[in-house]
């Protein structure tokens, strides 16, 4: 067969392969009444493209992974794109992550557009950070969200950097100004999201200065067309209060993205040790 006649049926069997490949997941577990091991976490960065492939589908993978906590990126509130929709409050109630927020970083279809985070556990404290970028375009930003896992104080950052190609200087940039945000925050500490750069990029090596990439093995999360290979761009990264017990990309067409989810576990706190003091003398 001539390569005229095999591109169609290549660009027709792509979703089918996604779809049905490594890391589909039909679970229907309750992602309110998860049960996890002291300590343990599970978390999970997804570009969404706005819902573009139906907000229910991307609902699902969520809902079948069973995360605790989420990254979104490229989310809609209110935007003619998303009908009028806050893609974030929806995406809680189908997935009953019932903990939620929305990060603006700029206004695109008539409505907010940026990153989200969703969680099974309140959120302790929402704070946003711009990151820095070149006149004229699209900002960006690093969002930080304190979450309580068995009684510790553990600190989310989500991001979304500037996109490919090119902006390799602007990439470095923002990562450095994320690990020196990062480097100031003593509590057990996660960064997730697209970072669109690939895990020897300066960018990224920059960041796993301090951070250690979680889901290095997982293979590539951005699907180019035909044979060009998958790129790696999404990213779970942990500070070493953390031990990385898995990870996983899941091939789904659900999006221009696949989804990452991490199985992690924090390590027990240290405990300060105190040096008891000696009597000196000569004993009566």
């Amino acid at each position: 067969m001539c390569l005229r006649r095999l591109l169609p049926l290549l660009f027709l069997m792509g979703p089918l392969a996604c779809a049905t490949g490594p890391g589909h997941l039909a679970s229907t577990e309750s992602v309110a009444a998860v049960r996890r091991a002291p300590g343990e976490l599970r978390v999970m960065t997804f570009n969404i493209q706005s819902g573009a492939r139906g907000l229910e589908r991307v609902a699902h993978v969520i809902r079948a992974a069973v995360p605790d906590v989420v990254a979104l990126q490229e989310v809609d509130v209110g935007s003619t794109r998303a009908r009028g929709m806050d893609q974030t409050e929806e995406l809680s109630r189908l997935t009953g992550l019932k903990y939620r927020a929305h990060f603006r970083t700029t206004d695109l279809y008539g409505g907010a557009y940026g990153i989200a985070v969703l969680s099974r556990f309140p959120l302790e404290a929402l704070a946003q950070y711009p990151l820095p970028g070149p006149r004229g375009a699209e900002p960006r930003t690093v969002a930080h969200a304190v979450v309580g896992v068995d009684g510790r104080e553990v600190s989310v950052y989500l991001t979304h950097l500037i996109r490919r190609p090119f902006n390799s200087d602007t990439r470095v940039r923002q990562s450095a100004y994320v690990a020196g945000l990062m480097a100031r925050d003593s509590r057990p500490k996660v960064l997730m999201g697209d970072l669109n750069d690939g895990p020897d990029s300066r960018s990224t090596r920059l960041l796993r200065r301090a951070l250690h990439d979680v889901a290095a093995a997982t293979g590539g999360t951005y699907p180019l067309p035909l044979f060009l290979p998958t790129l790696r761009i999404d990213y779970v990264l942990a500070c070493d209060a953390f031990t990385s017990v898995a990870s996983r990309v899941l091939r789904v067409d659900v999006s221009d993205h696949y989804p990452v989810v991490a199985d992690l576990r924090l390590k027990p706190e240290a405990v300060p040790v105190v040096a008891e003091r000696t009597a000196t003398g000569t004993a009566p």
